[in-house]
């Protein structure tokens, strides 16, 4: 077995840089030691170099079948919380704060640990055969790395209490209907790389924008976004991509402008 990760690093037609993190770590890319190493790894370098836009993939007949058990065998309550204390500050945190659009492409089994870095990205998208679950209960544990608390943003916390209680696996369209999944689709591979690359022609700074509006209202409500957005989007009016994109509006027509993200 190769190494557990890859990231690469393209560009789209238009110049744009995309990131593509890969999860190859066997058939059921499950998630031990040096999986987690690989991510914190991986993060890192996407952090120190931010894409334009970032897709979370995976080879395998199953986006991850979960958290290998043997990564809890034997922990004390100390290292247990230090344990998941080290998983929030070097994936699941970083992850969520980079500066651009994060997709995750679901086409198989999605369990525990990586159900939980999907819930941390911007976007999910699914196919039509993916299932979702956060099974911890079987080992007598909670998910930790934030699905609880990501979940009831997303499907309301009667659905996060019930998926996490139960550990069922619940299918894509379900998930759909209930807002954690995006889209469903019968390619996601093929679609979610689509997206990717146009999220990434856009105006990213604009697009971190609305990512650091919304993680205000996250923190703190309708009010606190409130009074954060003037001057969260009023730096946009410093930046190449909107003078860019007016002119173009005013002197060409909507649809024109390119975009460079500084």
């Amino acid at each position: 077995m190769g190494q557990p990760t890859s990231l690469e690093r393209s560009q789209t037609r238009a110049g744009a840089s995309v990131a593509t993190l890969t999860f190859t770590h066997g058939p059921l890319n499950l998630f031990d030691d040096l999986m987690f190493d690989a991510l914190e790894a991986d993060i890192a370098a996407l952090v120190a170099n931010p894409p334009r836009a970032l897709l979370l993939r995976a080879e395998g007949k199953a986006n991850s079948a979960g958290v290998d058990v043997n990564v809890f065998d034997g922990l004390s309550p100390e290292q247990g919380a230090a344990l998941w204390q080290r998983l929030f500050d070097v994936i699941v945190h970083p992850l969520e704060s980079l500066p651009c659009p994060v997709v995750y492409a679901a086409h198989g089994l999605t369990l525990t640990a990586a159900f939980e870095i999907a819930l941390a990205c911007d976007i999910i998208m699914a196919g039509p055969k993916a299932q979702f679950g956060l099974v911890e209960v079987v080992v007598g544990l909670t998910p930790s790395m934030g699905g609880p608390q990501r979940l009831a943003e997303r499907a309301g916390s009667g659905r996060a209490r019930e998926l996490v209680m139960t550990g069922d696996l619940y299918d894509a369209e379900t998930l759909r209907e209930w807002g954690v999944v995006n889209t469903v689709s019968d390619d996601v591979d093929t679609d979610a790389k689509a997206l990717t690359c146009r999220l990434a022609e856009g105006p990213t700074r604009a697009h971190f924008a609305t990512k650091q509006i919304i993680n205000a209202w996250r923190s703190g409500g309708v009010d606190n976004a409130d009074g954060l957005t003037p001057s969260i989007s009023g730096e946009l009016f410093g930046t190449e991509d909107l003078i860019g994109a007016v002119r173009s509006f005013l002197d060409n027509g909507p649809g024109r402008a390119t975009y460079s993200g500084r």
